[in-house]
């Protein structure tokens, strides 16, 4: 089971709308590039279809089903939805999961809890758990964070992926100095000034692990989003609504 946990200082009705809303999901959720309704009968839970482009060329689509509760005890709303993907090429077959919505005196806490059945038998078990699984808790504690400067900070999906894509392009070119600095033999060595010395290249990988360092573990900024700002180990007693066991396996 995956579990992801966010803090969202908001008003409810903003938070359920740009969660419950296919348009407004899919403009956060990193996981989906479309989400869309499908036509249901009045009072039946929703259907709708999603889609997710792995290339350029390459979209992977699959149809769920999902339903929501606004009126509980303490204020709380829940939704819970079941998905499945017919696509030879999604490693995801089928799974269900789960959004709880609890107020608190220091804001929403917005958590989910799903899991899957992946395909491709034995290697698609092996890809999940070392790829597959670990890349989707990511991307949903990503785009919770996201949510969450959407939200609190009225920072756009689109601009706070522009402010992560900037920030990794500059740390990126700081490990890249870094490196062209050791290769080049451009970093002073210990002799100080003028050509590098003998002693140089102990000096130099040192500033270079030093630099690397720095652009790894500085925190990102506050208008980036982040999947370590979200808790991601479920609290004891965590489990599934009633909800979710009223949901039928989408067709």
């Amino acid at each position: 089971m995956l579990y992801v946990e966010a803090r969202i200082r908001a008003d409810l009705d903003v938070l359920w709308e740009r969660t419950q809303d296919p348009a407004r999901h899919q403009r956060w959720d990193l996981r989906f590039t479309e989400i869309a309704p499908l036509p249901s009968a009045p009072g039946a839970p929703q259907r709708f279809r999603y889609a997710t482009r792995v290339l350029p060329f390459l979209t992977v689509a699959g149809t769920g089903v999902s339903a929501g509760e606004r009126h509980r005890a303490g204020g709380e709303r829940v939704s819970a939805l079941r998905f499945s993907s017919p696509h030879p090429l999604s490693l995801l077959a089928e799974g269900s999961g789960y959004w709880r919505y609890v107020p608190t005196p220091d804001g929403i806490r917005f958590l989910t809890g799903y899991d899957y059945r992946p395909r491709w038998g034995r290697f698609g078990v092996l890809a999940d758990r070392l790829v597959f699984r670990p890349l989707m808790g990511w991307a949903t504690a990503w785009s919770f964070d996201r949510l969450r400067l959407w939200c609190e900070r009225g920072i756009s999906p689109a601009r706070s992926l522009a402010y992560a894509l900037a920030e990794a392009a500059v740390r990126t070119a700081a490990v890249l100095a870094g490196a062209a600095g050791v290769s080049a033999g451009l970093l002073p060595g210990a002799g100080g000034g003028g050509p590098v010395s003998e002693g140089g290249g102990p000096v130099a990988a040192l500033c270079a692990l030093a630099l690397t360092a720095v652009a790894l573990l500085v925190p990102p900024s506050p208008r980036t989003p982040a999947a370590r700002r979200c808790l991601r180990t479920p609290p004891p007693r965590s489990a599934a609504p009633r909800l979710l066991a009223t949901l039928e396996h989408p067709s």
